[in-house]
């Protein structure tokens, strides 16, 4: 209780006020199930908005993100199943927890990790006092535009959250990583299994068809396929063919 003599100090009725403004003004973020829904435009950072604090993201590759087209053959996708917000922090956990399981599981140097989803959209708040003598300093919905809260990415159903290329026999360990990303995330997701070669565009199969023939020019961890179109004279003679690689996206084979 409260000192209510005459002679006490007047500051003492006023410091369980101060606490409790001082509290309120401190408190956390607001859960992310608050801004899961895709409603407005995108609110993207410019110079109309300012002040957003940084994702809390800033890698979006790990492992050996250098290592080539040929080194990691498979792949596997962790697809988003649902049309709504993912915040950064829930990309940076889901980064961390596969990260760590293939580390763990895999080694370092035996795969390669990459978030496929960016956080540009930015959230807002409309901070609301919540001290003694609130209602005396608030002005209700007037002004009710919020500040910058933090940032999210706005993914839709059949969007690629995250991805892993490494070898035949890490494929389990990836799948298992991805599977332990899925509970940082809300709403639902699914493993898929690539068919294709890599983070590339190629299917399995014609790709290594595609290699034998030497129609295969690797660029990095992508690969480029060598058409018949172009002029001659700027080609080396084994990259020179008959028949285009492809007829109406049906691979076509010598």
């Amino acid at each position: 209780t409260l000192n209510t003599h005459p002679d006490a100090p007047k500051h003492v009725h006023n410091h369980a006020s101060h606490t409790r403004a001082t509290w309120s003004s401190n408190m956390g973020r607001r859960p992310a199930r608050c801004y899961r829904q895709i409603k407005n435009k995108p609110y993207p950072k410019s110079k109309y908005c300012r002040g957003v604090p940084d994702p809390k993201i800033r890698i979006y590759e790990s492992g050996a993100k250098r290592a080539g087209v040929d080194v990691f053959p498979y792949a596997v996708h962790l697809v988003s199943w649902e049309k709504e917000n993912v915040s950064s922090e829930a990309l940076e956990a889901a980064r961390i927890a596969a990260n760590k399981y293939m580390v763990t599981n895999a080694g370092k140097d035996s795969f390669h990790l990459r978030v496929r989803a960016h956080p540009f959209h930015v959230l807002r708040i409309n901070k609301m006092l919540s001290c003694a003598g609130a209602d005396r300093l608030q002005t209700g919905m007037r002004g009710a535009f919020g500040k910058p809260l933090g940032t999210c990415a706005r993914v839709g159903i059949g969007q690629i959250l995250l991805s892993i290329r490494c070898k035949d026999s890490n494929g389990v360990n990836a799948q298992e990583a991805l599977r332990r990303a899925k509970f940082k995330f809300p709403g639902r997701q699914k493993i898929i299994v690539s068919r294709n070669w890599g983070f590339t565009k190629f299917p399995r199969e014609d790709y290594v068809q595609w290699k034998k023939e030497g129609r295969i020019k690797p660029c990095g961890i992508h690969a480029q396929l060598i058409d018949v179109k172009g002029p001659l004279t700027a080609r080396d003679p084994k990259n020179i063919f008959e028949h285009a690689p492809m007829d109406c996206k049906t691979p076509i084979h010598a």
